[in-house]
C-alpha cells in the first residue's frame, strides 16, 4: 500500500509527533509511506497532486485548501484523509472571533476529502457539523524513554516542572502568582522550565533548561511534580497537546487545566488534579507539596496511563485505520 503524505512543514515537532514516528510500525504492516512538503506556485503544485494518481491514499497534513488546490487534489486522488490535531478553523490570537481566513480553508478541506482524523472528540465535532465521517485517534508517545529510575536529587527540594516551547510559554505565566504564593510559603520549592526562553520569580528559584532531546527525560525525572496549564479559549480546547502524559511517562504527578486532551490524559485525584481556577490551582499544589505518598501513587497511576498512549499501541491503530480506508 502506498500512501502520499503532504505537509506544510514535515520538519515541524507536530508533524513528527502525528505521522513519523509511526512510519517504521507502517513499514512494518505494509503501509509504504511518501512525504512531500507542498509548494506554492500553480504548476509545482499541480505537479504534486497529480503524482497522487501513483498512490492509494493521500494524507493531507493540517493545510487548509484554497479552491483551486482543492479541485486539483480531488480530481487526481483516490482517497483523502484530512488530519488536524490544532483547532485550525480559528485565529488562535483571537479564537473567540470568526475569521473567514481560517475556517473557509478548513471546510474546503473537510469537503474535499473522503474522512478526517483527529486526536480529540472535541476537533472531530467541527467537522462532523460539516457531514464528514471522522476517526479520532489520540497522540502517541515514545513512552519507553522517559522514565529513569533513582535520578531525584537527594537535596530536599521539590521541584515543580513544565515543558514547552516558546510560544506557550504564556501559559505557564497564567499560574506565576500561584507560584509565587508557594514560593513564599515553601523555602524548598523550585520551579524547573525545560524549553526554549524563560522567566524569573521573585520567591522562587527557577531552573532554566535548554530543551534537549537527550535530556529531556532526565530534566524531567529530577522533578516531583508536572505543571500543565491552558487557557480555556476555542483554539486551547482544541490542543491535543501530550504534556500530561509526558509528566506520566517520567512517573510525575500532574496539575492541569481542564482544557484540551488534558482532561482526557489526566484522571482527576487518581493520576493528578484538574485546577481550573488560581485557588484550584493553589490547592491541589499545596496537597502535592505535602504528601510524598500521594505524589508517589499518582505518578505511578499516571504511568501506567501514559503507557496506553505508546507509539507501539497507536501505531497499530493508525496501521489499521489506513488498511481499512485503504481497502
Amino acid at each position: 500500500m502506498k500512501v502520499l503524505l503532504l505537509s506544510n512543514n514535515p520538519a515541524r515537532a507536530s508533524f513528527k509527533q502525528r505521522f513519523a514516528v509511526y512510519f517504521d510500525i507502517l513499514k512494518q504492516n505494509g503501509i509504504d509511506v511518501t512525504v512531500t512538503q507542498n509548494k506554492s506556485g500553480f504548476f509545482r503544485k499541480k505537479k504534486i497532486f497529480k503524482a497522487a494518481l501513483n498512490y492509494d491514499c493521500v494524507i493531507l497534513h493540517k493545510k487548509g485548501l484554497n479552491p483551486i488546490d482543492a479541485f486539483l487534489l480531488r480530481k487526481y486522488s483516490k482517497k483523502i484523509i484530512y488530519n488536524y490535531d490544532d483547532a485550525v478553523m480559528f485565529k488562535d490570537s483571537n479564537p473567540e472571533k470568526y475569521s473567514a481566513s481560517h475556517y473557509l480553508p478548513f471546510k474546503r478541506s473537510v469537503k474535499a476529502c473522503d474522512i478526517v482524523l483527529t486526536g480529540s472528540q472535541y476537533l472531530a465535532d467541527f467537522a462532523r457539523e460539516l457531514g464528514a465521517k471522522v476517526k479520532v485517534l489520540p497522540l502517541g508517545l515514545e513512552t519507553d524513554k522517559y522514565y529513569i529510575p533513582n535520578i531525584k536529587k537527594d537535596d530536599g527540594n521539590i521541584r515543580l516542572v513544565w515543558i514547552g516551547s516558546e510560544t506557550t510559554l504564556r501559559y505557564l505565566e497564567q499560574i506565576k502568582n500561584v507560584l509565587e504564593s508557594l514560593g513564599k510559603k515553601y523555602d524548598n520549592l523550585k520551579l524547573r522550565i525545560i524549553g526554549d526562553t524563560f522567566f524569573d520569580l521573585e520567591n522562587m528559584e527557577v531552573e532554566k533548561c535548554k530543551w534537549q532531546m537527550d535530556k529531556r527525560s532526565q530534566y524531567l525525572c529530577e522533578c516531583d511534580i508536572g505543571l500543565a496549564p491552558l487557557p480555556n479559549d476555542r483554539f486551547s480546547n482544541g490542543k491535543c497537546s501530550f504534556k500530561v502524559l509526558e509528566y506520566g511517562a517520567a512517573k510525575l504527578p500532574v496539575v492541569a487545566s481542564p482544557v484540551g486532551t488534558n482532561s482526557s490524559h489526566l484522571i482527576d485525584t487518581k493520576t493528578g488534579f484538574l485546577a481550573e481556577t488560581l485557588e484550584q490551582w493553589g490547592d491541589s499544589l499545596t496537597k502535592l507539596i505535602e504528601d510524598e505518598t500521594m505524589r508517589n501513587e499518582m505518578g505511578e497511576a499516571g504511568y501506567n496511563v501514559a503507557q496506553e498512549h505508546s507509539i507501539e499501541k497507536i501505531g497499530t491503530k493508525l496501521a489499521l485505520f489506513l488498511k481499512e480506508q485503504i481497502g
